[in-house]
């Protein structure tokens, strides 16, 4: 940065350009499917325009550089002097990876590294028309008027100048003005004309001597002939042209009817005084004002209209420190606390306005946590926007014909998991393209479409977010996975072949498990989906898979709404509380220890035809806790994490409560099992139980 801009302009910057930038590389993969768009490109010429106004003016040169290449390259489009392919949409997501990369230095205070000169000069090549026009002096003016609202271009009007010029050589120019004697290059290269130039121009567009004015005595006839309009009162002055011939201009200009009217009045002046220094240079042919719509030429000043709404959408928000927002739901937290110690404390009285004023602060405290709880969240769109790029760069280097389709962008969830599942869904979409979707030849063989189609949705249920990822690929084959298991070492012959069809797809999140016979950049080492499994398992998070040969696969997330305040259920181990989080807990019932079963040496119990590993978590939690001889009768609590269920062997179950996760203190940091405590209605302190961390140190 070349000075050191106000902390809070580089803030306002950053927040407004960094959420144009998330947009462009949405609008640009759009922009691909539907080439045609207007709208699109005037959209995506306004990010490039926008993002380049405000590192320019925090003098950021290698911003401006890059974002005016590509801005250039969408008024061409716009235009429709090019159009859009695959090869142009590669060099401009390209252009638009440069541009993120320096606004990420930016971001970290570093200097920003300038776009490869190779780059710029691709982008530059593509500013230019694919097939060069007729001269704009001879050009019927409908071919210089742009069909999106009657604008025309910087370099546009230039060349008419150039061109009035190059047809009045031998015509000396009065010196009517100071900038009347001023060379052809001054004049065209400065931001006024002379008087006699803006005559010309007018002669150019409507025919010589059209707003000359009559010769005096004469109201109706020019001097070419021609029938003129009446004069009004001032009609004869040099300066001043009638509300007629004004209305003609704007014919010309706009097409009949066209001219921009405001609260659905025609434009303000009803006569417009011939300037002796002209404006500036998008505007020079026209004085009315522009339409609030359209984008406005390169070089000009934002749109009148967008610019209003942001400013009015800007007053009714207020940027707030994420650290802020952490204090007040911890504040939250501990008003929850202290509700559910006073519920406990009324519970125990018999005093009627006790209970009363309880309860009051019950729906009090609740109101006040769901309001909190709404300020830290996010629409999950923030994760899926990167995915349409993702998918258009990863289909292209696979050959592949592949169309991305998302539902629920809308829906909200805490701002921490929005970030969190940010990588275990990327995983999960290359997953779907790179082995699901076939490649086009083998999808036409198999009766399919040829282009595949990958579905991310998401939808609220309950205190959950459930998350699909879908596709109409190939599927999954269980005797493939079966193979492969037995080749990893990951089971035995007899025990693979055990394995249900459900339980088969799960393997592909084991660790180093991968079905691809090749390694290449994008799969093949087992990797990805192990990350996805561990970092859903720490959200408290669960997977599903289902799949049908030929048909296609479909993964299931299901994560809490938020981190910060969890409902779990309290249950005894001795006379210890713990908690388990009620997301892992699918389902509760009362147990005759007696009839369990030995399988592969470990404990297990039938349910329902479905066979759960049991655990007698009391001998890992609790120390010295006596005989290990196991009760006839317990309660036993089946929780799942990512893919797994199991059951819980527990002394006592207490009810559901909500707590606020307390870390634990630097001694007990890092306790396997152990995600946290809190304090329960009773005053005691509870461990909340980690479930994937408990059984992968134990279990």
């Amino acid at each position: 940065m070349a000075f050191d801009a106000d902390d809070e302009i580089l803030q306002d910057f950053l927040v407004e350009a960094g959420e144009i930038l998330e947009k462009l590389s949405e609008q640009l993969v759009d922009l691909e499917q539907h080439p045609d768009d207007s709208d699109l490109l005037n959209a995506i010429f306004r990010g490039f325009h926008t993002v380049k106004g405000g590192a320019g003016f925090l003098q950021l040169d290698a911003l401006v550089s890059c974002c005016h290449s590509a801005e250039n390259v969408f008024d061409i489009l716009r235009n429709h002097k090019r159009k859009v392919d695959s090869e142009l949409m590669d060099v401009v997501l390209e252009a638009l990876d440069n541009v993120n990369a320096m606004f990420e230095q930016v971001r970290n205070n570093q200097e920003a590294t300038p776009a490869p000169k190779e780059l710029i000069a691709a982008l530059d090549a593509l500013a230019r028309p694919e097939s060069e026009s007729a001269s704009p002096a001879t050009a019927p003016l409908q071919e210089q008027v742009k069909e999106d609202g009657g604008d025309i271009t910087d370099d546009e009007f230039e060349k008419l100048l150039d061109a009035l010029h190059d047809d009045q050589p031998d015509e000396p120019s009065p010196p009517s003005s100071p900038d009347a004697g001023a060379s052809k290059d001054e004049s065209s290269g400065g931001d006024e004309i002379s008087d006699d130039e803006f005559e010309a121009l007018l002669d150019q567009l409507h025919g010589k001597g059209q707003f000359a004015g009559a010769p005096a005595g004469d109201e109706t006839t020019g001097k070419q002939g021609e029938k003129q309009p009446p004069k009004t009162e001032t009609g004869g002055s040099d300066d001043l042209i009638s509300d007629d011939e004004f209305e003609q201009l704007l014919d010309e200009l706009h097409g009949k009817g066209g001219s921009p009217t405001i609260g659905g009045q025609p434009a303000s002046q009803p006569k417009t005084q011939k300037p002796k220094a002209g404006p500036p240079k998008a505007d020079k042919p026209k004085e009315e004002p522009k339409p609030a719509d359209k984008p406005v030429t390169q070089g000009g000043a934002a749109p009148a209209m967008p610019a209003r709404e942001h400013a009015s959408a800007a007053e009714t928000t207020v940027r707030v420190d994420t650290k802020r927002l952490d204090d007040i739901m911890n504040m939250v937290g501990e008003l929850v606390l202290v509700r559910n110690r006073l519920q406990r404390l009324g519970a125990a009285s018999e005093d009627e306005h006790m209970h009363k004023a309880v309860s009051n602060l019950d729906v009090v405290t609740t109101d006040l946590q769901s309001a909190v709880m709404q300020t830290r969240m996010q629409p999950i769109k923030k994760v899926f926007g990167r995915f349409p790029r993702v998918v258009r760069d990863l289909a292209r280097s696979l050959k592949k014909e592949v169309n991305l389709v998302m539902h629920g962008e809308e829906t909200d969830l805490d701002k921490n998991l929005v970030e969190a599942l940010s990588d275990p869904l990327v995983h999960l979409v290359r997953n779907s393209v790179d082995h699901g979707i076939e490649a086009p030849d083998v999808r036409e063989k198999a009766g399919k479409p040829r282009q595949g189609t990958v579905t991310l949705s998401a939808e609220q249920e309950g205190d959950h977010i459930l998350l699909f990822i879908e596709d109409d690929g190939a599927g999954m084959d269980p005797e493939v996975l079966r193979r492969k298991a037995v080749e990893k070492g990951i089971y035995e012959q007899d025990a693979a072949d055990r394995l249900s069809n459900t339980e088969c797809y799960n393997l592909i999140f084991a660790a180093g498990f991968s079905t691809k016979e090749q390694i290449s950049d994008v799969s093949g080492r087992g990797v990805g989906m192990d990350v996805v499994k561990t970092k859903i398992g720490q959200l408290n998070g669960q997977l599903s898979i289902e799949s049908e040969l030929g048909k296609g696969s479909r993964i299931v997330i299901k994560v809490p709404l938020t981190l910060a305040i969890m409902p779990t259920l309290m249950i005894m181990l001795g006379d210890q509380s713990f908690a388990l989080p009620l997301v892992n807990v699918v389902e509760i019932f009362h147990l005759d220890l007696t009839k369990t079963n030995i399988v592969d040496g470990r404990e297990c119990i039938v349910v329902r035809e479905k066979v759960f590993p049991l655990f007698h978590i009391k001998r890992w939690l609790l120390r010295n806790n006596g005989s290990r001889e196991v009760p006839a009768n317990a309660h036993v609590v089946i929780v799942a994490m990512g893919t797994k269920q199991v059951g819980f062997v527990v002394d006592q179950l207490v009810g559901q409560e909500e707590v606020v996760i307390k870390p634990l203190g630097r001694a007990l940091q890092g306790t396997p099992g152990m995600a946290g405590a809190t304090i329960t209605g009773d005053g005691r302190i509870a461990l909340i139980i980690d479930v994937p961390s408990l059984l992968q140190h134990y279990g």
